[in-house]
């Protein structure tokens, strides 16, 4: 049995749960937070989440996981058969995870962890996130899914990514840039949360923020 290391507040981390239960894999979740996994164990060698556990050893980096797990269990496949089409579909997650979602992870601090940025740092990470959103909007069709007419690995990127950088540019911003480059972000999540894969995402993410949340609480009331 696979097993599935990290915490289901992480974005990455659901990205490859989500293609696991699409898949139908059997897998065990083992909770980790990130740098936990100290390089010396030759599990993770930066200590990030998710990372995965197989028969052969230990695989980390979302996608690095994606791409193994297309190949070792190919039905249903989320990658089409056509080399080009793969390779478009490799390169809107790549738009996402690295372009869209690290840039508006600058924002995360403000956002969702009760930091503060500078008026300068905003300014930097708007102008940048703005152009990116832009760039990544070229690529995607939301036809109705983000590659096309068929439901693919990106989806799985792009359904724990996208949302989060509307709401952290909202929050600290005061603009969903999301929504505002012209992106359906919420229509397209609601079609993606018919799924019963992206339902059993949503519930454990909010069931883990909720435990989150009651623990911050408790630990401000200790002494």
């Amino acid at each position: 049995m696979i097993k599935l290391f990290g915490f289901s507040l992480s974005n990455y981390y659901n990205k490859v749960k989500f293609i696991l239960l699409e898949k139908g894999v059997d897998f065990e979740e083992v909770p980790v937070r990130p740098g936990a996994a100290a390089s010396e164990d030759g599990k993770s060698p930066l200590g990030k989440v998710p990372f995965i556990e197989t028969e052969h050893g230990f695989l980390s980096e979302s996608q690095a996981i994606a791409d193994y797990l297309e190949v070792r269990f190919p039905t249903p496949a989320l990658m089409p058969s056509d080399p080009w089409q793969a390779a478009k579909v490799r390169e809107l997650i790549t738009y996402c995870d690295l372009h869209v979602e690290l840039c508006a992870r600058q924002l995360y601090k403000q956002a969702f962890f009760g930091g503060k940025l500078t008026p300068e740092d905003i300014e930097r990470v708007k102008a940048q996130l703005t152009k990116h959103i832009a760039a990544f909007k070229e690529l995607a069709r939301f036809a109705p899914y983000a590659a096309g007419d068929t439901f693919t690995q990106a989806d799985c990127a792009v359904y724990v990514s996208l949302p989060l950088a509307a709401m952290a540019s909202k929050l600290v911003i005061g603009e969903d840039l999301v929504a505002a480059a012209g992106i359906d972000w919420k229509a397209y999540v609601s079609l993606i949360e018919q799924r019963p894969a992206a339902q059993k995402i949503a519930a454990d993410r909010k069931a883990d923020q909720a435990r989150s949340m009651a623990a911050a609480r408790a630990e401000k009331l200790v002494p």
